[in-house]
This record gives C-alpha cells, structure tokens and sequence, in this order.
C-alpha cells in the first residue's frame, strides 16, 4: 500500500509572535494568516520485515533504522511516529517514508510544523484514525513543543491543517479558536497582485529569537510587551482592511506592524534583510515584513501592482530570489495511490 498528504505553507499576515507563549496565556494572541501554494509532501509505503527506510529530503537524511523506535531519524518524524504509537498503538508493519518541501528549513513560512502535520495526516490515512482540523493540529503542536520540546508559536500547525486565510485565537491551556474568512476573489487576486515573496538566501533557526521573545515577555520588559500588544492588535485591524479590500489600510498596518516587531529581539532584522528592504523600498514598495520569526528567510513585500515588477526586478539584482506564489484554500490532506506490487519498478528505488 501506498499513501500520501500534502499540506501548505503559511504566510503570517499580522500577529506574528503573539501566539507564543507565555504572551499567549497571559495576554491572549492574535493571528491573521494564510496558506499558499508552497507545500510540505510525504509517502508511506508499506514494506516487508522489520526495518524501516526513511528518505527525509528536508532534513538531508537517507537510513534504515528499528522498526520498534525509529532510533537515529530525524526528530520530527522520529517524533510523530512515537508518539501516533503511544496514542493509537503499533503501526500495521515495516514501511519506508519519504519527506521534502517546496521551501528550505527556516524559511519563515512554517516548514517545520507544516512537516510534522503532513506526517501525521499520512500515518492517519494509513492507519484509518479518527483525526480531524482541530486534533491534527493539536497532536502536531504537542509533538513539536512538548515531545521535542523545539521552540515556538501555534499558529502553523493550525494554518497547515486547515489552509486559507484563517483568523486565529489563542487563548490559556493551550486553547486555540479558528476563525476561517470568506475572502472576496477579486480581494484575494488584488492581494496577490500586490504582494512580492523575496527569499534572503539565508534560512535561520528560529529558538534564539523566540526564546528572547519569551524572556522579554516572562522578564516584565515593557518596550516589547507594548509593542507585542501592538502587533496582537494589528491583526484585528488587518483582518478588517482585508474583507473591505483597503489595501492602502492593509500596507499601512503591514509596514507599522514590522516596526513593532523589530522591537521584540535584536535579531530580527540584519543587514542583508534590510537591504532588501531598501532595495524593495526604493523600486515603489509601500511596505513589507519578514515572514516568521525574523534574521532570514522570506520577505514579503507590498506594492501597488503597477510597480511590482519594478520591485522584482531591482529584488533580482541582489543574491537572494523571488518566489512566485498564490494563496490556496485547501489544508492538510492525503490520499491512497496504488497497491505495491502494480507500481512502475523505478518508483520502489
């Protein structure tokens, strides 16, 4: 047997951070995102004996290892598997997983959450178990910052499993409310026309900036808790700029909100983010913010449509590259392909 799942990367729109904790249980977070047309994919086919074959192209790993605890895979299918075995009990037999991503590891759309969701949609499929939306995100959440203990937020879990554009509460225990937004198309295709997706060239890790997020929360500083508050807010504002369509509203709350968020951790921004911007700025750009927690990855930028090519362009002559993308509606899912045995030779390798 043969299955597989797709889920989809996430672009933070506004309230980027206030859904980590502890800001999120002593404040409450806010979260505007929404997904896109960049994904996370994985397959589980079924095998013969007790080994199992994992082929992770994201994390640049190629092994075999128990069966019984998938000892020296990488964590976060390491992770997934445990803990669907300690939840739902043992898997139906040997199998070999294959991983990768249209986006590199610490690229600020979600790769690392957005996987751990993707994994277990296909160990769901494969194993016939009852999750749906709420339970997929909330076992991949689990398995990330409390099984792996890896630092970080909530919303991308919640985004890759239920895609679209989605405005998201959290709340204390870990309570979480999506909000899904019935966005008008012509909004959706304005947004797209305006938006410019630059990646830096530079992936990061984000635990050091999260984990000063959280100092900062936990420590009383009180230049980043307001300006935190002020973020939280910005995604309010922006969810309502979106559904009139006001996109000089949408770019004024997007270029505000990046200020803000400078604020939070020193390493937010850099030199090469900022000559970007620069770049961006200087070509007719109105606005931007960097996707995620900040010091690399993606850029997302704004500009009246009619100057977005110029700001390509000028985005090109730098080292990083523009990433062309739309936004989709579909979350997490998976599916079952054929039987082992009517498989072209070439595709068992």
């Amino acid at each position: 047997m043969i299955v597989r799942s797709k889920a989809p990367l996430r672009l933070g729109l506004a309230g980027g951070g206030s859904d980590v904790s502890p800001y999120s249980d002593l404040y409450g977070g806010l979260i505007l995102n929404a997904t896109i047309n960049l994904s996370a994919y994985c397959t589980i086919e079924t095998l013969e004996g007790d080994r199992v074959r994992v082929d992770a192209f994201d994390a640049d790993t190629h092994m075999e290892c128990p069966l019984d605890t998938l000892e020296g895979a990488p964590d976060l299918i390491r992770g997934v598997y445990r803990r669907i075995v300690k939840d739902y009990g043992p898997v139906p037999g040997a199998f070999r997983i294959t991983t990768y991503n249209d986006a590199p590891a610490g690229s600020g759309l979600g790769t690392s959450s957005t996987m751990v969701v993707c994994i277990l949609k296909c160990f769901a499929e494969w194993m016939n178990l009852p999750l749906g939306d709420y339970e997929t995100a909330r076992l991949a959440y689990e398995i990330e910052r409390k099984d792996l203990a890896l630092a970080g937020g909530k919303q991308d879990q919640y985004a890759a499993a239920f895609g679209g554009f989605n405005y998201m509460e959290f709340h204390q225990d870990d309570v979480v409310i999506v909000n899904p937004l019935k966005i008008k198309a012509w909004i959706v295709d304005e947004l797209e026309s305006s938006l410019v997706l630059y990646y830096t060239g530079r992936s990061r890790s984000s635990a050091a900036i999260i984990n000063e997020q959280q100092k900062n929360t936990s420590s009383g500083n009180a230049v980043a808790i307001e300006a935190m508050h002020r973020i939280r807010q910005s995604s309010e504002d922006m969810k309502l700029a979106l559904l009139k369509g006001d996109m000089a509203e949408f770019g004024r709350i997007l270029g505000q909100a990046w200020e803000d968020k400078k604020k939070m951790a020193g390493a937010i921004t850099n030199p090469v983010i900022q000559e970007a911007f620069d770049t961006a700025l200087a070509a007719g750009a109105v606005a931007g913010k960097v996707s995620g927690a900040g010091g690399g990855g993606f850029i997302m930028l704004m500009a009246p449509p009619t100057r977005k090519m110029a700001v390509v362009r000028a985005l090109e002559a730098l080292p990083g590259k523009v990433v062309p993308f739309q936004f989709t509606e579909r979350g997490a899912h998976a599916w079952r392909v054929y039987e082992t045995d009517k498989v072209p030779e070439a595709w068992k390798r």
